[in-house]
């Protein structure tokens, strides 16, 4: 063997062998997780030199024995088979709880405590007693606020993009984007109404959707979805499918979406042409729509341009950021997704940041492609969005002056 299949040989083994540890590591961190998020805090607000009375100890032991073993179980319940939607609100409301305190207690048990230290506030049992309680109280006004916030009509954000190719003819198009509106547990049909009227109030050109419509069946969030039949566009309204479409019977989100009068762009695309100027708007199927094995769905970026003219500019619906690349490669010059919330709880982002190359907002990608990441109209699981407003997006498309 020459030293350069050596060398190959050496680092496909190391590959193999990372990915195997990741393997492993994804498998055992459902098992860990939980154990954490519930352990850290009760150790950290009840044993870390408080000396609280045996009483108040034991019931905060006893509540964070509850909440280890009955979030899992209300999950499981909730978002498995039997899809109960009572267990889901309780496991995700438990689950957005304990990811809140697990960070503050944490945070504030590294930074406040030292400080107290320092500065000589109270003894060490008082120092103790003032982080469980600070933690407690941020806890609950961050987790009242992000309620608030997950529930309310997400604001309009508003942006101007200009796209180096677009014709002076289809200068000002309008492009509406809502994205993650997540129709699940919590009934949001009111809320979906509200959201439908605030779009149109916008005079779209094009509206898009770049998927996770729902948590469940179309037979079963029928009533949430049911507004966006109701969304006016002067153009078209467009929508691609996300990775939640494919936990949920995604033909069936396809054939509702077909009868409230969206268009698919699954692999495909149309032509938005104004005063002899022509965008071409396609979409793609999300990353994960392959491994479904349903057929038909896949990412195919060449199927969603086969016949376009490649001189024309490009609009391009997928839903997760990271298939920016394959679009980058492409020559498309406007990417639009969402899926990643834009962390939705604070500090979660830092998570998504491993998988995606964009958590929120306008970014550039190679010579020619502009990537639009929005922070979802909606919310997943949890009902809380803490530092991570919603947002309903109308982009502004700029030519060249």
């Amino acid at each position: 063997m020459t030293d350069t299949g050596e060398a190959r040989s050496v680092d496909s083994a190391a590959h193999e062998t990372r990915r195997s540890g990741l393997q492993r590591l994804m498998q055992v961190l459902p098992l860990i997780a939980p154990v954490l998020l519930w352990a850290v805090p009760c150790w950290l607000l009840l044993y870390a030199g408080q000396h609280w009375p045996p009483a108040v100890t034991l019931v905060g032991t006893a509540l964070s024995v509850l909440g280890l073993i009955g979030m899992p179980l209300a999950m499981v319940r909730g978002h498995g088979r039997r899809q109960k939607d009572r267990a889901a609100v309780v496991g995700d409301t438990l689950l957005g709880i304990i990811w809140t305190l697990f960070t503050w207690s944490v945070l504030l048990g590294v930074l406040l405590r030292p400080a107290l230290a320092v500065t000589g506030v109270g003894d060490g049992q008082g120092q103790a007693r003032t982080v469980t309680w600070a933690t407690l109280g941020t806890a609950a006004v961050l987790l009242a606020w992000g309620y608030v916030e997950a529930r309310r009509v997400p604001r309009v954000r508003r942006l101007d993009v200009p796209l180096p190719r677009l014709g002076a003819g289809l200068d000002g198009t309008r492009v509406v984007l809502i994205t993650d509106t997540h129709y699940g547990p919590l009934d949001r049909a009111r809320w979906s109404a509200r959201v439908c009227e605030t779009v149109n109030g916008l005079a779209a050109d094009l509206v898009c959707h770049t998927g996770d419509i729902a948590d469940g069946t179309a037979e079963r969030r029928r009533a949430q979805a049911a507004p966006l039949g109701t969304v006016r566009a002067t153009r078209a309204r467009v929508y691609v499918t996300g990775n939640h479409e494919y936990y949920s019977e995604a033909q069936g989100w396809v054939d509702l979406m077909d009868e409230l009068g969206w268009e698919p762009l699954r692999n495909r695309h149309l032509l938005l042409e104004r005063d002899g100027d022509t965008l071409v708007v396609a979409g793609v199927d999300d990353v994960t729509a392959e491994s479904s094995g349903l057929a038909g769905h896949r990412a195919h970026l060449a199927g969603a341009l086969d016949g376009a003219d490649p001189d024309l500019p490009v609009l391009l619906l997928a839903h997760q950021p990271k298939f920016v690349d394959r679009a980058a490669e492409g020559g498309v010059d406007l990417q639009l997704s969402g899926h990643t919330h834009g962390g939705q709880i604070w500090p979660f982002h830092h998570l998504v940041r491993i998988d995606q190359p964009a958590l929120a907002g306008l970014s550039r990608h190679g010579t020619r492609t502009l990537l639009y990441t929005s922070r979802g109209t909606g919310f997943w699981g949890p009902p809380f969005r803490i530092f991570a407003p919603s947002e309903i997006t109308l982009l502004v498309l700029r030519a060249p002056q």
